[in-house]
């Protein structure tokens, strides 16, 4: 499940604060089950948004990151376009959401 908080408008020039969010268990591979066996590796390796194809802001993930990551950054409005939201694993397996802003 993928959780995005962006506002659906703003005005020209105002700081804007965008949330994300994807629930994934980001596992380290070092963890065990309960029987003892290793738990596979699986980790969202990348995240990136962009505001109408421009990249705002870009993050690389490794394995001390928590399961469920949650992001805070902020981008200005300049004009009425798409954030796309994107997250790819390290089985190349991506997701991607995307709000409009409309800008005034």
């Amino acid at each position: 499940m993928i959780r995005i908080s962006a506002p659906e408008s703003a005005f020209e020039g105002e700081v804007i604060e965008l949330k994300a969010m994807i629930q994934h268990p980001m596992e380290t591979g070092y963890r065990r089950d309960s029987k003892g066996d290793i738990i596979p590796r699986d980790i969202i390796k990348s995240f990136r948004c962009t505001y109408d194809g421009n990249i705002v802001f870009e993050a690389e993930f490794f394995p001390g990151i928590a399961a469920n990551p949650f992001l805070t950054f902020h981008a200005r409005a300049t004009h009425t376009g798409a954030l796309t939201f994107s997250w790819t694993d390290q089985h190349g397996e991506s997701w991607t959401e995307e709000r409009m802003l409309t800008v005034s």
